[in-house]
């Protein structure tokens, strides 16, 4: 079959298109790249207005005359590609805004994508209207907008998030749910909001190559490495706050058990090889699942700090801190089982096996791409 795979987000069109060209498709990846982690493409659309000189044009001419440079810009490359972007048997959006432009272009883009392909799917991966509604009703315990709730954030810089429940882009969720033959979660923080609505077709894992991402089995002669990689841009949206000021405590109590390598924005191959050495990886605190980062880390034999919450351990029918450890919106719960590993080292050998032994089982890319298959052609 001929697949196009539109935007990406943390890899995962990446990993998926792997294992469906190992099974005999033909892909194409269009995107971005996903900002500065740069991860590869087939077309790439460009944001050549979001760094700079040309973002602070762009947005002054965005209050002044509502005119959006960025999404003018992105439009034009897509029309030089739009030969290339029809006729495909499937289609899949990363989200319900895959091209990242305001909301008229937005549709326009999805319009001409809908028009010359048969079946379109959807993806809720990243922000979108059911999780972001999901959330501001507060039926999660807590969620991305608990760094909102607690006044850690503006309105003006949760503005990413908090546009997605805004009339323009309701429009474009429901205009969507129309006009696609279904709706896939990633993982467990989107598959909950989705729960009783009649385009979801089910909770598909992210696909992981194991083949590519070897397991290292963790050494423990010296110091504990503790690796906190930042995202300036969600600085509180993952909780990188919290493990922070976690982190001042346990290298003010640990400073000669402990190692702590701490990164801030930095493109996701010099990621990888930063946190290779580490024993442990903060990922995320905010999230009840995992997302690319913490599977690919613990595919690798990390015990990683992330999503890991009861929803999660009972859906795969696992115990508390065996194969993750849950990164609860607490400064005392991340010390407490910083402390547990570092007083009792044993259990991050046990944790790294049980971490890889479940991304084989559950996360194994051809067995995830089958899915993806089997769902498409439902």
């Amino acid at each position: 079959m001929k697949i196009l795979l539109i935007g990406e987000y943390s890899r995962l069109h990446n990993s998926l298109k792997e294992g469906l060209v190992q099974l005999g498709h033909e892909v194409v990846i269009v995107g971005n790249g996903d900002g500065f982690k740069n991860y590869p493409v087939d077309i790439l659309l460009k944001n050549n207005y979001t760094k700079g000189p040309l973002n602070i044009l762009r947005k002054i001419l965005h209050r002044l005359l509502k005119i959006d440079l960025n999404s003018i810009s992105i439009e034009k490359q897509f029309n030089t590609y739009k030969e290339q972007l029809k006729g495909f048997d499937i289609v899949q959006l990363i989200n319900e805004r895959p091209f990242k432009t305001i909301a008229e272009t937005e549709k326009k883009l999805l319009n001409y994508i809908l028009e010359n392909n048969k079946n379109v799917f959807l993806l809720s991966c990243g922000y979108d209207f059911p999780s972001v509604d999901y959330a501001m009703k507060k039926k999660f315990r807590y969620s991305i907008l608990t760094p909102y709730f607690e006044d850690k954030v503006t309105k003006k810089e949760f503005n990413p998030i908090l546009l997605h429940l805004e009339n323009q882009h309701k429009e474009i969720h429901y205009y969507l749910y129309k006009n696609i033959k279904g709706v896939i979660s990633s993982d467990m923080d989107y598959h909950l909001p989705l729960k009783g609505n009649s385009k979801y077709l089910g909770l598909i894992p992210n696909p992981i190559n194991t083949d590519k991402i070897l397991f290292t089995k963790n050494h423990l002669q010296d110091k504990i490495i503790i690796f906190h990689g930042i995202n300036k841009a969600n600085y509180y949206k993952k909780g990188n706050d919290i493990f922070e000021e976690a982190l001042e405590i346990i290298n003010s109590r640990y400073k000669d058990k402990v190692e702590i390598i701490s990164t801030t924005d930095i493109p996701y191959n010099d990621y990888i090889n930063i946190y290779n050495k580490a024993h442990i990886l903060l990922d995320m605190v905010y999230a009840y699942d995992q997302g690319y980062n913490a599977l690919e880390a613990m595919a690798k034999g990390k015990v990683v700090f992330t999503g890991a919450e009861q929803e999660w351990l009972d859906y795969y029918g696992l115990e508390k801190n065996t194969v993750a450890i849950n990164a609860e919106p607490s400064v005392d719960n991340i010390v407490e089982n910083l402390e547990w590993l570092i007083n009792n080292p044993e259990h991050i050998i046990t944790i790294s096996k049980n971490a890889r032994h479940f991304i084989e089982r559950e996360h194994d890319l051809l067995k995830i791409t089958k899915k993806y298959l089997e769902t498409w052609e439902k």
